[in-house]
């Protein structure tokens, strides 16, 4: 079997497989594959998704199936190639994403010989991958297909319940290109359907028990399936518990508002909880962590497969996700548990309703009020993909969570890289959503290449805030930000870039809108949106400190009211 049949019969056996989207990147060792699927492209039985540089192809795919919920491969040639994969895999692996690598390499006798582009390909990605395996040209075709349908199992998580990255590496041989003569005859495909027949959901990891109530228990729901987060919400309140979620759990509807706050002011030593009951990997808000950690809390873990969250290392428990629908047993919360922490939020958010969104004649708007700007404005059912860095956490403590928007964000190991492709690739996979992004400025730049799609590639809709600080805004609120640590913040952690983004927007062809204001901000949201458009808020590095703790003290006076 040549390689071009070996491309071909993988490809029709994806298909069957329910794959419907994939994104190749160009080489010349991928050309078998490149062929079988612009040929499945054409005959409309899968979308094809064209980038020049593979980590802006890996964190495409990754949107696509992060949004979808599909196994979407992304194919690259040998080499580097392979390695620039390598980001995106790691964090489908902590996310729990469908990723499928397919990568193609040498000839099997040539590894470790020196010839070009020959690397130890197949163990590229290491404990990333949830399985991975290598073809090769000469294999029977039900060896193919089978093998394609086990790594599409292991990416959905089919039958282990722990959905991630998988990986098929692809020894191929000239010629790479069809020349005719390939075989027509049995491709050991079966009448219909795939090789091997999968569950159509995923798999459980255990029947569900009753989770034990504490008087002053509350839900902590990190990024993760919004499914998952919808289940948590519905326990919370069925039992009368306040939820703190994550914009990206799909709990944040249900949420105590701006929680992150309520939990660092001193009204939270009189209504300090005893229990913790934990879903998805909460990652954003240090309160949130110490209260996990703390030892006078008690942790139970809900987990959705068999790698359970647990960075605090303190948790007591740990329940399937089912127990989530079982009545859990102990003592339930009284009513005004909940009622305090909701009175609080209300409190906060008024506060924050002023003083998040005050701006003095000539100054720059701040990034919380473009935050909770952007989150109020987005339209009823709008997709919102956040960055990784200051965005996600200013949606967090200043915005006012909202159950009708799928918030996005890639929060598996939090960073900046392919959040562009990710959010095209989310809106790509979601076209009846109104599409938008919110991330900074070096978030923006880390990316920029995911911009450039070429003139027949499928475009989203798509609107993209950019808060521009000229640099890394987030360091400023950190410990590298605090004023003793001035002489040597500015050129290894502010970062100034000054880069001019209406100019780059321009080079790949992108809109750009600058804005000044929260009216103009609020304008610019409201306009339609066609292809992709970029709106930039320039914001001022210099007062970044201050602002946040001005609207954190400002909050934490009015709660010492209650």
């Amino acid at each position: 079997m040549s390689s071009v049949e070996l491309a071909r019969i993988l490809i029709d056996e994806l298909i069957r497989a329910g794959v419907r989207e994939a994104v190749l990147s160009p080489g010349s060792r991928n050309a078998p594959l490149a062929y079988a699927l612009r040929d499945a492209d054409e005959a409309g039985r899968l979308r094809l998704h064209v980038r020049i540089d593979e980590r802006t192809g890996a964190f495409l795919a990754l949107g696509l199936a992060k949004a979808s919920g599909r196994c979407v491969p992304v194919v690259c040639t040998s080499g580097t190639a392979v390695a620039n994969l390598h980001p995106a895999m790691l964090e489908a692996a902590h996310s729990d994403i469908p990723l499928l690598a397919l990568t193609a390499d040498r000839p099997l006798e040539l590894l470790g010989s020196g010839a070009n582009q020959t690397t130890d390909q197949a163990r590229l990605f290491g404990p990333a991958a949830r399985w991975s395996a290598t073809l090769a040209d000469g294999m029977a075709p039900g060896a193919i297909r089978s093998a394609v349908d086990r790594a599409v199992a292991w990416a959905l998580g089919s039958l282990s319940g722990d959905p991630g990255p998988a990986h098929l590496n692809l020894a191929l041989r000239e010629p790479l290109v069809p020349t005719g003569r390939e075989a027509a005859g049995d491709t050991g495909a079966r009448a219909e359907g795939p090789w091997t027949a999968l569950p159509t959901a995923r798999a459980g990891i255990g029947a569900g028990e009753a989770i034990e109530l504490t008087p002053r228990t509350v839900v902590i729901a990190g990024d993760g399936p919004p499914g998952i987060g919808a289940r948590a919400a519905q326990f919370a309140a069925a039992h009368g518990l306040p939820i703190i979620a994550e914009p990206s759990s799909g709990a944040w509807g249900d949420a105590i508002a701006h929680a992150p706050l309520l939990l660092t002011a001193p009204w939270l030593q009189r209504r300090r909880p005893d229990q913790a009951i934990v879903i998805g990997r909460p990652t954003l808000s240090r309160p949130v962590r110490q209260i996990l950690a703390a030892p006078d809390v008690r942790t139970v873990g809900i987990a959705h497969s068999p790698r359970w969250v647990d960075a605090s290392l303190a948790l007591s428990a740990v329940h399937p996700e089912a127990s989530l629908a079982v009545s859990p047993a102990g003592n339930a919360p009284p009513a005004q548990w909940l009622a305090q922490w909701r009175a609080a939020a209300s409190v906060a958010g008024q506060v924050l309703a002023v003083a998040a969104l005050e701006q003095q004649p000539g100054e720059r708007m701040s990034s919380p009020a473009v935050a909770r700007a952007l989150a109020a404005a987005v339209p009823a059912g709008a997709l919102l993909t956040l960055g990784s860095s200051s965005a996600v956490r200013d949606v967090e403590l200043y915005a006012q969570p909202r159950g009708d928007l799928l918030v996005l964000a890639n929060r598996g190991l939090a960073g900046i890289d392919g959040t562009i492709s990710s959010a095209i690739g989310a809106a790509l996979a979601l076209p009846d959503r109104p599409a938008f992004a919110l991330m900074g400025d070096l978030t923006f730049l880390h990316d920029s290449n995911g911009l450039i799609l070429g003139p027949q590639e499928p475009r989203p809709d798509l609107a993209i805030v950019v808060v521009n600080d000229d640099g890394g805004g987030i360091f400023a609120t950190l410990e590298q930000g605090a004023p003793e640590q001035a002489a040597s913040f500015e050129r290894v952690f502010g970062t100034p870039h000054g880069v001019d983004l209406r100019a780059l927007c321009a080079a790949s062809g992108s809109g750009h809108t600058a804005v000044a204001s929260l009216g103009e901000l609020e304008a610019a949201l409201a306009e339609p949106t066609t292809g992709i458009r970029v709106i930039e808020v320039r914001t001022d590095r210099v007062r970044i400190r201050d602002q946040h703790a001005a609207l954190s003290a400002a909050v934490a006076i009015a709660l010492d009211a209650l």
